[in-house]
């Protein structure tokens, strides 16, 4: 018999791909109502029209009708599940949605014929979307950082893993699961805490832990060999419809990272290769976005070179711009473009050496290149030729590379794909100035290289372009 203190258990538990889900269909409703509600408040300005199909007839262009699914493009950082349920990061993500759509709307308003386009249209359907948003993502909030809706999380193993998971845990706010404690086999640590979560038992305990703390997931974090007794409870726990998860599976959930000190020596070969390999159908839509961009890219920068080139030269004198080898997929080399954005003779005995925040050796001029990546434009040369891609990890020296082999876990897997002007790690990680934050990079890459689709890119092009729009290159 159930206990009296066992936790009411709550059926409509979510996992972050449904949430995922169902923000992506609030977000559609609420935008096809602020599009209905734009035309309609737009149609009583004309008197002689009012609402009615010879409005939609003579003033609605058909583009107007793609506003909502622009509107979502604008909002596609707050599709990641942890930022949805931050009222701050909410409030910031449709403020810079909003202050993003007018300045682009600007921008084509100025370059296009009079009269031809809606400003009153556009300036309806932006204050309702924006209001409507916020007005769901409060409901969605609040809904989802309820306990009644939090998924209970046991994990199984409190050692090093199971340490991990709690840190990784501890930084989001607010937290995604109600983390009830930790089952280990050792008996020293039973009725211990993992910072402040009890090791309530050990695993030969575990189906009854579940049971009386209404458990609805749990983590394995053991590393090694799992007893049979512990293993057969596991079992049972998930046919009773309790999920299983392993530890590294949490761990990218929850940072969007891979733990690469958690992972089996063999996990190259049995895990991420399988699952890193993408369709014929992406490598070409990705081919041919990369040269679409690229053309774009570089027309923009023969247009910004002559200005560019002047600040440069008055700031610190030639050259205006450098090369070096970087090495790029499968350890080839090949020579990177950029505008100059270091003093002369930054690496004065020839060493390859770090770049870092705050980095004494970037002049004045080289600052805003970087805050604005007019410094990265060069590149769309080595994007339109082949060598690297707009999207991938960081193109790095041959000469860090070789280091980096050496010192950290798994680094050739980075190599598997093309280098990116832009990247996953690039728009979640600053710059790195020890090995230590350059794993902390290569989690992000090979979180990447392993779950690369072609969402997941427009995702990492839109963050880079709101860096861009808010000076916050590196």
């Amino acid at each position: 018999m159930r206990t009296a203190s066992r936790p009411i258990i709550n059926n409509w538990r979510f996992r972050p791909r449904e949430q995922r889900t169902i923000l992506f269909i609030g977000d559609l409703f609420v935008s096809l109502v602020a599009l209905f509600a734009g035309l309609y408040f737009w149609g009583q300005k004309y008197d002689w029209l009012k609402f009615s199909l010879d409005f939609l007839k003579q003033r609605i262009e058909p583009w107007f009708y793609l506003l909502p699914f622009i509107w979502m493009i604008f909002l596609v950082e707050l599709y990641d599940v942890h930022r949805a349920k931050n009222l701050r990061q909410t409030v910031g993500g449709i403020t810079l949605a909003a202050l993003t759509g007018l300045l682009m709307y600007a921008l084509v308003y100025l370059i296009s014929p009079q009269g031809s386009l809606p400003r009153l249209g556009i300036g309806f359907f932006l204050a309702f979307a924006s209001v409507l948003t916020l007005i769901w993502r409060l409901v969605y909030i609040q809904i989802f950082t309820a306990q009644a809706f939090l998924r209970r999380v046991l994990v199984i193993g409190a050692g090093k893993a199971g340490n991990t998971i709690v840190r990784a845990y501890k930084t989001l706010r607010p937290q995604p699961f109600f983390l009830v404690g930790f089952t280990d086999d050792d008996p020293q640590k039973i009725g211990k805490k993992v910072d402040e979560f009890p090791i309530l038992a050990s695993n030969n305990r575990l189906l009854e832990i579940i049971d009386k703390e209404a458990v609805t997931e749990i983590i394995v974090a053991i590393s090694g060999t799992i007893q049979g007794e512990t293993f057969q409870a596991i079992l049972d726990a998930q046919e009773s419809g309790v999920e299983v998860v392993p530890m590294p599976t949490v761990y990218e959930e929850l940072l969007g990272r891979v733990p690469i000190h958690h992972l089996e020596s063999d996990w190259l070969i049995r895990s991420f290769v399988d699952e890193a390999r993408v369709s014929g159908f992406f490598e070409l839509a990705k081919r041919l976005v990369d040269i679409l961009i690229a053309i774009i890219g570089l027309i923009i920068c023969i247009l910004l070179t002559p200005i560019t080139a002047l600040i440069i030269v008055l700031d610190s004198g030639f050259p205006i711009l450098y090369k070096q080898v970087r090495s790029g997929k499968g350890s080839r080399p090949y020579y990177i473009y950029k505008f100059r954005t270091m003093c002369q003779n930054a690496e004065k005995e020839g060493k390859a050496l770090y770049a870092e925040e705050n980095d004494s050796r970037v002049t004045r001029t080289g600052l805003f290149l970087r805050r604005t990546h007019i410094d990265e434009l060069p590149q769309f040369w080595n994007v339109l030729i082949g060598e690297m891609s707009v999207v991938g990890p960081r193109a790095e020296r041959p000469e860090l590379i070789t280091k980096y082999l050496k010192e950290i876990p798994f680094y050739r897997a980075r190599l598997l794909v093309k280098p990116g002007i832009t990247g996953w790690a690039q728009v979640n990680y600053g710059y790195t100035a020890t090995t230590a934050e350059t794993i902390i990079k290569l989690e992000y890459d090979l979180y990447y290289i392993k779950h690369r689709n072609m969402l997941t890119d427009m995702l990492i092009l839109f963050r880079t372009f709101t860096q861009v729009f808010t000076f916050r290159g590196r």
